[in-house]
Formats: structure tokens, sequence, C-alpha cells
């Protein structure tokens, strides 16, 4: 396997740096009558590298984004004196004059100054040049800073924020998968420094999996995205943990009531390095404990710790390397109302990535990266037991070139290559009845999985006019175990229709090799299986048509309509009493989702926040499933509103304030109650005949929350202090519904999530 691996990526490199140079060569400009800039966009206190800064030059239309490793391009530039200008979000507009001769490539390093305080509006706007190069449809950049400033259950939360984006959902408060668009949780690829994370969230999901003091840049692309990312049928989620501060040592320490946290980072001993580690570990697991016990209302038992760790070192002023780890783990329990379970999850990921510059225009990485997600799930359900067991691990090797050709023109192309092992346990029956894992029994599922899996693709961005650009895109997908090829074209078209409307769309198909087994109760539960000979790989069409505005100054307000039609999807056999192959696990079926949103934001000023309402459809049809007619699934919200709100008042206080609307999700009813007898049971073992598939809904949800932070010192170091409110007016939203048959009359009860829970922090930095 190793060998396959080595050979595919050798041979690739050789003959792709072939192919660029002389595509290079003949793509150069003949005259020389013009210069180049390229080099890196940095943090001037702590020269960490920006992504997504905008680098242009004053009066042309030439411009630029820095790509994820803080590196831009900008050819045909004229020679003599010019200004370049370089704006970001939360830094001053940096301005610098150079002078350019004939045929000369300069090489910079640009700094940028943290913008201290929000007093005066400052509206940063990228050169349309800037904007036309890269073709980002349905894609989502949420400020670090915003990050910073909104707490939910004392911690700034990035995964919180994602759920605030509309079209995206969870299934309840406790969730590990985002729903968008809706796609269930599998669907979306979640990278985390090149690593694919599986379970992209802790329970309780007011708490993010990701460290946000660990995390620079968050991207989200809900649809539409380009050949580059592969794998998921409905979205990507990339985010780029911090390299450390290259100049000084520094930290950040937190202690709260449900949480606390802490952080390091500096230069390495030798020059060119630098370091991050962080770590945190919640307590709520204390704090339950301590409140009255209510057995018809009983509070779930929940902990968990994550921990970051990245090493950056430059090698020369052309090559850099990154090192980077992830790891998570959290515990859940809950005894009561007739239910009891315990469930354990773990996330493990790390990275190796190497950069390296050919030339001015010539940018490549090789990622090699490693990821293991398991859990154990076993309870015991009105008499009925379950245990299920699931672990996937993947070691992935992947090398892209990016050739910024022309200010017009940018190529990318690479190849992926992914070793998996899959392995499953599932187990149900009545009380007593389950058999030691790794038995010969009749009424268990257990087996493992390996597989191959490799990935190329190829994608162009090109600007026609100085109004008209385009995306063009494949990706070639093979897999070793069921000897399945699928090709995945994409194409995305962005028109400048006035100076602040933009027109985009963008159409492609996705495939997926991976499938998610899920209780339909316990919806936070992730168990992921491949997709073998018994099976169909799923796959997507997307269809996405967006308008994006700026109706007033530092506002945007974005349009999208989508539409998705989905194949081979997937839905749990939960009357699987022995399996062999994967269509022994699940039903497959076909299912449609559509819909639009609207997204207004604002990003710069003292105000600052988003609104967003989501109004969509999600339909399933599964021959074995609800007699072949079409279903909602249970993430079907049909209404969707969403407004987060940050102020900072002055240089001491922050408020933030967030609040949810949103169609309550389906679930099966019953429709009457049998008994059947097993050998040698003098009781019948009752059961619930459902009704139709997810037939009806839960009331709606809502929620408010409410914090604020006070900025002050502590012996001298700066320090935050934070109060916040998490569900202000205490609606206890109903996590899920079920029967209770373990008496004569079978009665109807419904699990529900935390009430009001105020808490309070102290963060110092130092």
């Amino acid at each position: 396997m190793a060998l396959k691996i080595t050979c595919a990526l050798v041979c690739f490199i050789s003959l792709s740096t072939a192919q660029w140079s002389y595509a290079k060569e003949s793509l150069a400009p003949a005259d020389g009558e013009t210069a180049i800039l390229s080099g890196y966009v940095k943090d001037a206190k702590s020269k960490e590298t920006l992504i997504g800064a905008a680098v242009t030059i004053k009066g042309k239309k030439i411009g630029a984004y820095t790509n994820k490793n803080g590196f831009f391009t900008l050819k045909n530039i004229p020679v003599g004196k010019q200004t370049v200008i370089v704006s970001y979000v939360g830094f001053r507009k940096l301005e610098k004059e150079m002078e350019f001769d004939k045929g000369e490539s300069k090489h910079v390093n640009l700094e940028m100054k943290v913008l201290e305080g929000t007093t005066e509006e400052v509206v940063v706007e990228a050169d349309r040049a800037a904007e036309l190069r890269e073709i980002s449809v349905s894609k989502v950049n949420i400020p670090v800073q915003q990050l910073q400033q909104l707490r939910v259950g004392g911690e700034a939360d990035i995964f919180r924020a994602l759920q605030f984006l509309p079209g995206v959902l969870t299934s309840s408060q406790i969730s590990s998968g985002l729903y968008i668009r809706g796609g269930s949780p599998d669907q979306n690829l979640v990278l985390l420094d090149g690593s694919t994370v599986y379970n992209p969230s802790h329970l309780f999901g007011f708490i993010s999996a990701f460290n946000p003091d660990a995390i620079k840049d968050v991207e989200l692309i809900k649809g539409g995205y380009p050949a580059e990312y592969g794998g998921r049928l409905s979205a990507v989620l990339n985010l780029t943990q911090k390299d450390g501060n290259r100049e000084e040592i520094e930290g950040v320490a937190s202690i709260g009531i449900i949480s606390s946290r802490g952080s390091l980072q500096g230069p390495l001993p030798w020059d060119g390095g630098s370091f991050f580690l962080g770590a945190r570990r919640t307590y709520l697991d204390l704090i339950t404990s301590a409140l009255p016990e209510d057995p018809q209302n009983p509070i779930p038992d929940f902990n968990f710790y994550d921990l970051n760790a990245k090493v950056s070192q430059d090698l020369g002023p052309d090559d850099r390397l990154f090192l980077s780890g992830f790891y998570s783990a959290d515990n859940l329990g809950l005894s009561g109302a007739g239910i009891e379970f315990n469930l354990g999850i773990s996330n493990r990921a790390g990275s190796l990535r190497w950069t390296h510059i050919f030339s001015d225009d010539l940018f490549s990485t090789f990622n090699i990266s490693g990821s293991r997600y398991g859990n154990n799930f076993g309870g015991n359900n009105s008499g009925f037991t379950f245990e299920v067991k699931n672990s996937i691990v993947d070691y992935t090797a992947k090398y892209d070139l990016e050739w910024l050709a022309t200010n017009e023109l940018t190529i990318k192309g690479g190849i992926e290559q992914t070793w998996y092992n899959f392995s499953y346990y599932q187990q149900f029956g009545a009380e007593d009845s389950i058999p030691q894992q790794g038995s010969n029994s009749s009424g268990s599922v257990n087996f493992s999985v390996p597989d191959f899996v490799t990935s190329v693709f190829a994608q162009a961005n090109y600007r026609i006019t100085d109004d008209l650009s385009f995306q063009a895109g494949l990706r070639f997908n093979y897999w070793d175990s069921s000897s399945v090829k699928a090709f995945d074209p994409r194409l995305a078209v962005r028109y400048q229709l006035h100076e602040n409307v933009a027109v985009k769309g963008s159409v492609g198909i996705f495939h997926q090799y991976l499938r998610l087994a899920s209780q339909p109760d316990f919806t936070f539960f992730d168990t992921w299986l491949p997709t073998d000979r018994s099976v169909p790989a799923s796959r997507a069409d997307h269809y996405i048509l967006s308008v994006e505005t700026q109706p007033f100054e530092g506002y945007q307000l974005n349009f999208d309509t989508y539409y998705k039609r989905l194949y081979n999807l997937s839905e749990l056999n939960q009357t699987a009493t022995s399996a062999n192959r994967v269509a022994d696990v699940f039903f497959n079926g076909d299912g449609w989702s559509y819909g639009f949103e609207l997204f207004l934001q604002k990003k710069v000023g003292d105000f600052t926040g988003w609104a967003g309402y989501a109004f969509g459809f999600v339909e399933g049809k599964f021959d074995s499933v609800n007699q072949g007619r079409i279903f909602r699934p249970k993430f079907d919200r049909r209404h969707d509103f969403k407004v987060v709100g940050l102020y900072k008042l002055n240089e001491h206080w922050e408020f933030g304030a967030t609040f949810t609307f949103q169609s309550g999700q389906s679930y099966t009813a019953a429709t009457s109650r049998i008994g059947s007898f097993q050998p040698g049971d003098n009781i019948p073992s009752p059961y619930v005949v459902p009704g139709d598939r997810y037939g009806l809904r839960l009331p709606n949800t809502h929620q408010l929350n409410f914090n604020v932070n006070y900025l002050t010192t502590l012996f001298g170091l700066p320090a935050r202090l934070m109060i916040d409110i998490y569900n202000v007016y205490s609606r206890r939203d109903i996590w899920f519904r079920f029967y209770r048959t373990n008496t004569d009359v079978t009665t109807v009860e419904d699990i529900r999530l935390l009430p009001i829970i105020p808490t309070i922090a102290l963060e110092v930095k130092f």
C-alpha cells in the first residue's frame, strides 16, 4: 500500500512539474515590459500569515487574495512607482509605495497592524479584480475577531457560530453534526490543517470541538464547492490552526464555571520556527450533579476535553514545514424516565504539511495526514437493550500544485490517496440478551472493512472580462474495494451586474464513498461505513444561483437559492440481525433538497453580526422505508431564523446576544402496541407499531442567549471577565420523544434539553 502511494505521488509530481514548466513558458509575457510581485501577508506583531487578505495595485484592475498559506502573486504590474494596497478585516489598511523595473520579480513580506479600536467605521473592500480571480459560491468566512467576542456557555465558539448561519442546522442542542441544506452530517467534509475530522463538535453543541484559541481561519462552503474538494455530497468546512507567535512567548488562561482552557505560543529556540499548544476541559458533569434530581426530566451527565498542537518551521525562503495535531474526547450519560445509556466519542487527527515555492507563480503543497474516529454507545430503553461500536481510521497523502499563470488565469491540480479501515459492531435485543462483542451470535452485526481510494483533480479560474469570470474543474475518484470510478465535473460563473451587485451560478456533480448509520432517536451518534460492491456510491447534483449585494456601507446581503438531487442515500436498517456487507446494514434510496436563504452580515464597526433566514424542503424516497412513499427526514426544518448581534460599547464593555427560531424536527409516531412471546418467556415483550416515517413534528424550537464581556487588567496583564446566560428564558426544547411500554398503559415521554445556565469566567493573557 505504501508503495502504491509513493509511486503514484512521485509520478504525479514529476509529470506535473514538467507540464507546469512547459505551460508557464508558453504563457509568460514575451516583452518583459511588466513586473511581478509575490510574497506573504503577515500580522506585524506575531508574524502569523493572514488568509484571505486582499492585495491590489491602486488604480489598476490587478488584485488577488492570499491563499491558505498567506501567499499571493500579482502579475503584469506596470513599471515605475505603484501603490500596493492590502486590506483585511480587523487590521489597518496598508498602503505601500513600491518601485518596479522592467521584468522584475519582487518578493516581499507585507505586514499589517491590528486595528486596536473600532470606534471609527472602517470598511474593508477588496478590489473587484481580487474578487473576480476567485469565485466563491455559497462560501462564508466568519472573522475570527467576531468569534472571540461571541460567547455561549462561557466559551467563544466556532461551531455555535456556524449553527447560527442560515441553512445550517443541528438535530438538537446535543448534536455531533451539521445538517447543511438538507445534507446529513456525513455529507460534510471537515478539514483541520488538511486532516479529516469525522465528528466536528462536542456533545451539547453550545461548545465547539475546535478550541477557538487555536484557530486562525474558518471557511464554510455550503454547496457547489470546487474540484479540489471531494468525497462528500453537501458542504466543506475548512479550518486552519494558528502557526504560533514568531516574535515572543504569549498565552491565555481561562477559568469558568463550565470549563477551563489554556494556550501557549511562541518562537522555537532556533530561527524561523514557532509553536502553538492549547487545551480545554469542561466539568458540566459536576454542575448537573449539584442540581435537583427530576426522574421524569433527567439532565444528561456530560464532560469533554480537547488538545491542539502545531509546530511551524521555515526550511528556507521557499520552503515551510508544519506539524499539526488534534485530540478530543466526550463522555455522555443519562439515566431516568425509563431510559439509560452511556456514550463515549473520540477524535484523533494529525498532519505533516510541506509547502514549496517553485517560482513567483507556482506554489505546491504536500500533506500527509492521519485521522481516527471512535465511538461506543450502549444502554437500555424500556427493556430494549442496545450496543453499538464503530471506528474509522484513514491515512491520506495529498499533493497540490497551484499556478498563478496570469492575473486572469489560475490553474490548480492535485492527487489524493487514502487508506481506510472501518470496524462496526451492533447488537439490539431484549434485556440481558446482549452477548459479548466478538461472539458469533446471530443477533449481532460485527465486521471490519479495509479500502483504498484515489482521487485526481484539476480546475481553472479565468477572468474573461472585467465583469465576467468562470471556474471549471473535474475530479476523478476510484474506490479499490468496489472498483467504482466516478467523474465529477464542476462549473461556476460570476458576473458583476452592477458596482454593488454580483450574480453567481454553480452546477456540479459530487460523489461520496462513506456512509453514516445513525439511530433515529440519537442523531448525535455517528457510525461510519464504506461503500462496498453491495451498494452504489452516493451522488448529488448541485444547482445554485446566488446574488450578492452591498445595500448599505459596511453591510453585505446575500440571496441563495439551491436545488440538490440526491441518489443512493442510506437509511439504517434497524431490523438487521446479521450482516456480511454494507447492504445488510442500510436501506438504499434517493432524495431531494431545495430552498432559499437570506443572509445579512456586518463584519466591521462597533456593532457587528448577522441575521439569516432559510426556507427549505428535504424529501426522501426508499423502496423499503415508509412503504415506498416520499417522507421528510428528521432534519427537515421548514423555517430557520437566526440573529447574532455583537456590540462594543467602549474599550471595556462588549455585549453579545443570539436568538434562533426553527420549525420542530420530524419524528415517527406510534399507531398501536402489541405483545409477542419469545421462547421460554411467560410475559409478552411489548412492541410499538410505528406510523408514517417522520410523519409528525415536535413543537417549534427557539432560544435566546446573552453574554457580557468586561475587559480590564489583572496584575498588569490584559484580562476579560465574561458573564454568560445560556437559554435566557429556560425553554427546555424536546431532545427526542419515545413511548414507554414497561407498564400496562403506554405513555408518551419527552426527554428535554438543558434549562437556563448562567456562567462566569475569567480570561487572562500573558
